[in-house]
């Protein structure tokens, strides 16, 4: 890949302001097209620094049950993966800048077609692509064609990846590295800061990218604690539980839906801050 790719930039901006950044996770058409549209266009200005919109699929065997809910919701409303980039390109053309990464399953995009999904997630403004069940073995699936687009490939890496395995997994990341802060699946509580605080420190020993931390992390005060010791704090089911709550008896969005979810992103972005200068 070549040039400075919006995701490095942020990552930089954040670190040069000495603090981590804010990654939140939302479910592409969940509860609905215009919902989700809605709060992907909010999440900027809550204090969201990179996005990651889940593409919604019928066995996504690496989430909790608020992101199995989120999906099951979107596909219901009719979510689609094409529709998921109308809504990425839809973001772009109101001038945001925040990056975008898809997160996902390799079905839905084998189906779309490798080649044209990824120039029309080029085109969309799509920043990276989180693919939970393509492991480093299959990177001629998606990973190289994915950098060769210019289109980062991020990695999951999890208490269980140890040193070993470690610089296969890192090969061609690119990006940033998601550190899975436990073992499961999404939804889960943090046990010890400290020993996540080792292995994003043991990561880093074998990479220059920046290493976000995900799973667990529900609160400002978790977030302020995972920001003292990694570049990135990830923030998912908590804010999809958020859009789950706000819905009326149907499972419709009510007027109190987007600010549901933007309320949180506001406290957790405070959070975030508040662990500023300790990680420098």
């Amino acid at each position: 890949m070549t040039g400075q790719t919006r995701i490095q930039t942020r990552f930089a901006t954040c670190a040069a302001e000495g603090r981590a950044a804010l990654v939140t996770f939302v479910t592409a058409g969940d509860p609905d097209f215009d919902t989700a549209s809605a709060i992907l266009h909010a999440l900027p200005a809550a204090g969201a620094d990179i996005i990651e919109l889940g593409v919604p699929f019928t066995d996504p065997m690496a989430d909790g049950i608020p992101v199995q809910l989120a999906g099951q919701r979107a596909l219901k409303a009719g979510q689609t993966l094409k529709k998921t980039l109308a809504m990425v390109e839809a973001f772009r053309a109101t001038g945001h800048d925040t990056p975008i990464v898809l997160m996902g399953y390799y079905n839905p995009i084998y189906v779309y077609g490798v080649e044209r999904f990824l120039s029309d997630a080029k085109a969309a403004g799509v920043d990276g692509l989180i693919v939970v069940d393509l492991p480093p073995e299959e990177d001629a699936e998606l990973c190289l064609p994915a950098l060769a687009a210019g289109v980062n490939f991020i990695r999951l890496a999890t208490p269980t990846t140890d040193d070993k395995r470690l610089p296969k997994v890192l090969q061609n990341t690119s990006g940033f590295v998601y550190y899975v802060s436990m073992t499961g699946v999404t939804g889960g509580t943090i046990a010890n800061y400290d020993a996540v605080g080792e292995a994003v420190a043991r990561i880093k020993r074998h990479t220059d990218l920046p290493v976000a931390v995900g799973f667990g992390v529900k609160t400002a005060a978790d977030a302020a604690a995972i920001a003292k010791g990694a570049d990135g704090v990830v923030v998912g089911s908590s804010l999809v539980e958020r859009i789950r709550l706000s819905l009326d008896a149907q499972g419709k969005a009510t007027e109190k839906t987007v600010s549901a979810v933007t309320s949180l992103v506001s406290e957790l972005a405070a959070g975030v801050r508040s662990a500023a200068g300790a990680a420098a």
